[in-house]
């Protein structure tokens, strides 16, 4: 095998020459080289890129003496994951010089303490805006760079809202980020992490525009706030990622839109026969949750209001199914259910209840064996962990999530935080999971950057340095209510603070006015809900618009 002969001519190198490592040294060992006491170094990216042996890129990284990864005052020593590897250490006592990533080195005593931000969702955007620069720099790292207004992405699909009103871009709510010579935003993936060196491990989102790739760097953080979110669930399902839609980011909203105005202008090419036609017209949506009722009654007051108009050749071809294994809008009280259920009913969504077992091109297949044909299959059933979470060597709460505590702290690792949909209370510290929702992310963002100033204030922003300074109260959540349209300016507002609790529910054109008003109120910018505010007005007067552009 390709590896066993480097380790050969890596081990023959050791007995002939001291510095024999140094040109042979793996990424492995670049990577997880770490001090005797270390617990956690994860990078999982690369060590998939270790078992199939590719170490090309390997010869463009400098190399320099492994002293200088000394950023802390821990002395180090190699520490390898890899039989073979081990084997090289065993035979030669020798120091190895190791290749070093490009990036950001440890501050020094007299710069400002550097917080990392991996993510640009609820919880990371709303922890940059209110984070003092005065007291820290800010790196925030993500793979886009804006943050996305969830709770109105479904409009954007159909055209009530066009795109950038839901968009926000990142240095936008955090200037810093833009104007301080020492705030950076990277877009960028987090490929791994070694907590006890306090480093990140990133690889550059540029999609062919830099000459080497992948081309990967390295952050050294004083205090690092994980909140990466997290992936929709498909429960291992074939052909879900092949053949469906998800409905999490506004690139997902635009090839759904794509997707639907390009099936409907083919239905009307002649030759077409009636089953397919009924076919590529026929959107089924997986998951009856507020996101998939949403979407469904989006879809019902496009097709009732702009597709009966502009498209009379098929317009009484064109169907929407909600396929749900329970009840939609689980977590809603009983009355907004049923009140959901009839509306949806009325306004020409078909509700079924299945599950599915897989999915093909044209159509997916149900437990009982039902076949449903599709021509736009839009998949929203909840979320679950990241594979980039998943392979952390960090502590985990029920469900897979990054394990914290009641300030949001991971165990057993120094100044590492975690946030939002990517992070769950342990299961020692007595508490549930909390629901992957927008209010439970931004609320927990306001929470530690609360926490982030005040540390900060007492010169606590340092790495190691907050061990012994009082955190205050822990985080406590306390739901809001929930919020939902289900189209024809109709809507549910369920103000009950959890499931069994009792409290104001309301149904119809009210709460459909309450809940325009306050998302347009939460949106994060002026200029946002200025988009917003007059996309709506535009809809109202003049309809949807159907170009299809891209």
């Amino acid at each position: 095998m390709a590896f066993e002969r480097i380790a050969r001519t890596a081990r023959h190198g050791f007995r002939r020459s001291p510095s024999g490592a140094s040109a042979r040294t793996t990424e492995k060992d670049m990577l997880c080289e770490r001090a005797s006491t270390r617990k956690y170094c994860s990078v999982p990216s690369l060590e998939s890129e270790m078992r199939n042996n590719n170490l090309s890129y390997l010869s463009s990284i400098s190399k320099v003496n492994h002293n200088s990864f000394w950023s802390r005052g821990i002395s180090i020593t190699p520490n390898y994951q890899f039989p073979s590897a081990e084997r090289i250490v065993e035979e030669s006592d020798s120091e190895c010089n190791d290749p070093k990533y490009p990036g950001l080195e440890a501050t020094r005593p007299s710069e400002k303490p550097r917080v990392v931000v991996l993510g640009t969702g609820w919880a990371a955007c709303r922890f940059l805006k209110g984070l003092d620069t005065k007291v820290y720099d800010v790196v925030c790292i993500s793979p886009r760079n804006h943050m996305v207004f969830t709770p109105l992405l479904a409009s954007t699909c159909v055209g009530t809202l066009e795109f950038r009103s839901v968009a926000e871009p990142v240095s936008r709510i955090q200037s810093a980020l833009a104007t301080s010579p020492s705030s950076y935003f990277y877009m960028a993936s987090c490929v791994g992490l070694d907590t006890d060196k306090h480093e990140v491990y990133c690889e550059t989102v540029s999609d062919g525009g830099l000459s080497h790739e992948p081309y990967r760097f390295k952050v050294a953080y004083d205090k690092l706030v994980i909140a990466a979110g997290a992936e929709p669930l498909t429960f291992g399902i074939k052909g879900v990622k092949e053949h469906a839609f998800f409905l999490r980011d506004v690139n997902h909203a635009q090839e759904i839109r794509k997707k639907l105005l390009l099936n409907l202008m083919l239905s009307e090419h002649p030759g077409i026969s009636e089953e397919e036609r009924k076919r590529i017209l026929h959107c089924v949506v997986i998951g009856g949750g507020p996101t998939g009722v949403e979407f469904s009654g989006e879809l019902s007051d496009f097709i009732m209001k702009d597709v009966q108009e502009r498209y009379t050749h098929v317009k009484d071809y064109i169907k929407v199914t909600l396929i749900e294994a329970n009840e939609i809008l689980s977590s809603f009280d009983v009355g907004l259910r049923q009140y959901a259920t009839n509306h949806l009913t009325k306004a020409g969504v078909r509700l079924m209840r299945g599950v599915v077992k897989e999915v093909h091109p044209k159509k997916i297949v149900l437990n009982d064996g039902t076949d449903v044909p599709y021509g736009l299959l839009v998949w929203s059933t909840g979320v679950g962990p990241s594979e980039f979470v998943k392979k952390l060597n960090l502590p985990k709460s029920p469900g897979g999530r990054i394990g914290v505590d009641g300030w949001m702290r991971v165990p057993s690792v120094e100044d590492v935080f975690a946030l939002g949909d990517c992070a769950g209370f342990l299961e020692q510290t007595g508490r549930p999971v909390l629901p992957a929702l927008a209010q439970v992310a931004e609320r927990e963002g306001k929470f530690l950057v609360e926490l982030f100033n005040r540390i900060g204030k007492q010169d606590a922003g340092k790495a190691f340095s907050a061990r012994d300074i009082p955190l205050g109260e822990q985080f406590v959540y306390k739901h809001l209510g929930s919020m939902a349209t289900v189209g024809g300016y109709k809507a549910l507002v369920d103000l009950r603070q959890s499931k069994d609790a009792k409290g104001i529910s309301l149904a119809g054109f009210l709460s459909w006015f309450i809940w325009r008003s306050a998302y347009l109120t939460r949106v994060v910018s002026w200029r946002n809900r200025f988009y917003v505010a007059v996309n709506w007005a535009t809809t109202l007067v003049f309809g949807r618009d159907n170009s299809r552009i891209g």
